[in-house]
């Protein structure tokens, strides 16, 4: 799979979204599932309209414990619904940074933030991989269901540890597999946009995030993740057709992927 086709068809994917051009985007299960996944009504309530995207695996910050005047990173903001989460727990003396790669999203999420006046968040395009973020100058580290869309996913860790002041936090809610998925699976692009094909095994996954350096590296929830309730549904059925298998054997293979919530600190 070659890397610069994979990112070029994540990034339309995601612009589409941006531009609501996912039909799934606009729907009223956006928030039946982001509900499923850990947001509450008063935390979706209390963000701008149209944040949320329905492109989460879980709420991660709900494990982050923010306090008021830390300085946060959101890789992978999309929308920027956890980015604006984040920003009324730190307050007006705290701050926000959301990193994504599709400038559609960027866009979105600036308007967003347009709506309601943050002025405590900013959005910067950029990619996961190279963070631009200077050196030990974030608190904690936010990620929902992003990293396995990486390519590099041991640089992306390394990239974090590089930021984070000493004894920051990491907070990611993120997809992994418990066994290996069929080889087509695999190597199927409409697969790896739809954070199939892109998962890691678990063990590999909490490996990258050790090997970068840090410390209490910990699952603190685990559950298998249904492909359907993501907003990139579609792609489960383009792989399933383009591999000639039926959409139930696709949801087979599904069971054999989870959401996990993974919390880690930066040795201080």
């Amino acid at each position: 799979m070659k890397e610069a086709r994979v990112r070029k068809v994540v990034r339309e994917r995601y612009a589409r979204i941006a531009k609501n051009e996912c039909s799934c985007c606009a729907s009223p299960e956006v928030k039946k599932s982001s509900l499923e996944i850990g947001y509450t009504d008063q935390e979706l309530g209390s963000v701008p309209e149209g944040a949320d995207l329905g492109l989460g695996c879980g709420n991660p910050v709900a494990l982050a414990s923010l306090k008021e005047g830390e300085t946060v990173l959101d890789l992978g903001s999309g929308g920027g619904l956890d980015s604006f989460l984040a920003a009324n727990k730190v307050g007006a003396t705290g701050r926000v940074i959301g990193v994504d790669m599709t400038p559609e999203m960027i866009d979105r999420a600036r308007r967003n933030a347009s709506k309601e006046k943050y002025r405590n968040v900013e959005f910067r395009l950029g990619e996961i991989e190279n963070l631009p973020v200077a050196d030990s100058s974030v608190d904690a580290i936010l990620s929902n269901c992003v990293i396995n869309l990486s390519l590099d996913k041991g640089r992306v860790f390394k990239e974090a540890f590089r930021v984070l002041r000493p004894g920051g936090r990491l907070m990611v809610s993120d997809i992994v597999l418990l066994k290996d998925l069929p080889r087509g699976v695999k190597d199927s692009v409409a697969a790896y946009v739809g954070c199939v094909a892109g998962a890691l095994r678990k063990e590999a996954y909490l490996n990258h995030i050790q090997a970068a350096g840090f410390n209490d590296v910990e699952i603190v929830d685990e559950s298998i993740f249904p492909v359907s309730q993501t907003c990139d549904d579609t792609s489960t059925k383009e792989t399933a057709n383009s591999l000639g298998i039926t959409v139930k054997k696709m949801n087979e293979i599904a069971k054999t992927i989870a959401s996990i919530k993974v919390r880690a600190r930066k040795p201080a």
